[in-house]
């Protein structure tokens, strides 16, 4: 008897993928890069959505990021695109996965893309890191002086592993106000040469913050631009 390879997809098997954004916030914000990809993995198969799978033994489905959010952040706009192998409209997939209604996760958007689209990659980020819980006013001077310092320093040097990344700061960084009870930034993403939030953090100066109850919020990201969504 002849059994054939899992290697080969059937012939009417077809691959279409979505782009989902979501926010993840709450309890939500205190699970890993991988344990979000199972939850996501998990909501999915719980709304019978028809998953494409990848080849081999060790099938997995075809879900991917185009960024990993660090532990502990919480992000008011993600994304993350996943390949079903019906082509269901975006307004069906979309009611599926908010009609789930998993704890600290919300669906705000799916689209679908256009075949041999890219995979989104990300542009720009942008960021409101909440001030310390004991935060007293007197230390509103000190910040702004570090953010005037940063301005005024055409590079900033980060460490990666074993080496040394120069980054461009009126550039990587072109928006970045204490306004209120909040730190606003703005970061452009470029390959070889991106800036976590942690790093910038670091550099003004402001690395006890998390130790002290801040919080950092991701509130947009913003991706490469590619050719035109299919439909929704």
């Amino acid at each position: 008897m002849s059994r054939q390879s899992p290697n080969i997809a059937p012939p009417d098997a077809i691959r279409v993928r979505y782009r989902v954004r979501f926010s993840k916030t709450d309890l939500l914000r205190w699970i890993s890069h991988r344990d979000l990809s199972t939850l996501i993995e998990r909501v999915a198969r719980r709304v019978d959505l028809p998953l494409s799978m990848t080849e081999g033994f060790h099938q997995k489905p075809r879900l991917s990021f185009p960024s990993a959010l660090p532990l502990g952040v919480e992000s008011l706009d993600e994304v993350f695109e996943i390949e079903l192998c019906e082509d269901l409209p975006s307004s069906e997939v979309l009611q599926r996965l908010q009609d789930d209604r998993q704890p600290g996760l919300t669906i705000h958007n799916v689209v679908q893309l256009a075949p041999r689209e890219a995979k989104a990659r990300l542009s720009a980020t942008e960021y409101q890191v909440n001030v310390p819980d004991d935060w007293d006013e007197s230390e509103r001077v000190i910040v702004e002086s570090s953010i005037e310092s940063l301005r005024a320093s055409p590079t900033i040097q980060v460490q990666r592993k074993d080496r040394a990344v120069t980054i461009h700061s009126g550039h990587h960084v072109p928006e970045l106000v204490l306004h209120g009870d909040h730190l606003y930034l703005r970061m452009v993403i470029e390959e070889g040469a991106s800036l976590k939030v942690t790093d910038l953090l670091d550099h003004l100066g402001l690395s006890d913050w998390l130790s002290r109850g801040s919080t950092i919020i991701r509130t947009r990201v913003e991706l490469v631009p590619t050719h035109s969504s299919r439909r929704t």
